[in-house]
């Protein structure tokens, strides 16, 4: 990796960790076991720019489990769920993260859908199947502004094909077809950009919810929010659902 690694576990210790990893590992359904995983990171702090390297400064392999923002929230909850013990974590998070897990900052998955592109075998892209035929597809060039400059230094711009949902067309049967545990991506109509935050959907018997790392002020820690409401303003969404995991 050229740089040692960061590591802050938070609350937990390494042992701690292992035991969280086992009994989530007793869990089958991957999006119960999503739900346990997440719901242990109620309450943490929002903590932006937590990663490690840029196009001028070499990646830094990092964990932190003390503050994360919205995307560090699923990379580590993805990589729990993969899981059973303590090294297998930090292995997963680079396999995550990663382009073929190796540490760079050209190999960083600065995209959400460059999950459904780079990690296919462990998450599918169901937003055409829950959204049916009011699902939308548009082409972008991720990474290229509008004035053609590239948003993230480094990184080369990628064309892709990205469907999502209207919000307006959330209705009570496409909400239906949501599962907890699926990964949703509040779609962007800025250019080169795919969505402009994520989060996770958890179902109860009366609601459903966004569990996530909001960067509200008046929020700043990992919450769950009302996703229809939260949805409402918002141009769209897209699903992705973690696979069935086989150890």
């Amino acid at each position: 990796m050229g740089n040692n690694p960061h590591m802050n576990f938070g609350r937990w210790s390494s042992s701690e960790l292992d035991r969280l990893f086992h009994a989530s590992s007793r869990i089958e359904n991957p999006g119960d076991r999503v739900d346990f995983l997440s719901r242990q990171f109620l309450g943490t702090r929002y903590e932006g720019s937590t990663l490690i390297g840029d196009h001028q400064r070499p990646e830094v392999f990092v964990i932190n489990l003390a503050g994360v923002d919205c995307f560090t929230l699923i990379d580590y909850i993805e990589a729990m769920r993969l899981s059973g013990y303590f090294e297998e974590f930090l292995e997963n998070v680079r396999k995550v993260r990663y382009r073929e897990g190796v540490v760079s900052f050209e190999n960083r998955n600065h995209f959400f859908t460059d999950w459904q592109e780079f990690n296919a075998s462990l998450v599918d892209d169901v937003t055409e199947q829950v959204g049916a035929r009011i699902s939308k597809k548009v082409t972008k060039i991720l990474n290229e502004g509008e004035d053609g400059t590239y948003l993230l230094s480094g990184v080369l711009p990628r064309k892709r094909g990205i469907r999502y949902i209207p919000s307006s067309a959330l209705d009570t049967s496409v909400i239906e077809k949501l599962r907890t545990g699926d990964y949703a991506g509040i779609y962007s109509e800025v250019k080169g950009l795919d969505v402009s935050h994520v989060g996770i959907i958890i179902k109860t018997r009366n609601a459903v919810y966004l569990r996530h790392a909001s960067s509200a002020e008046r929020r700043k820690k990992v919450v769950d929010e009302d996703f229809k409401k939260y949805i409402s303003d918002k141009p769209g969404v897209i699903i992705v659902r973690p696979k069935r995991h086989k150890r």
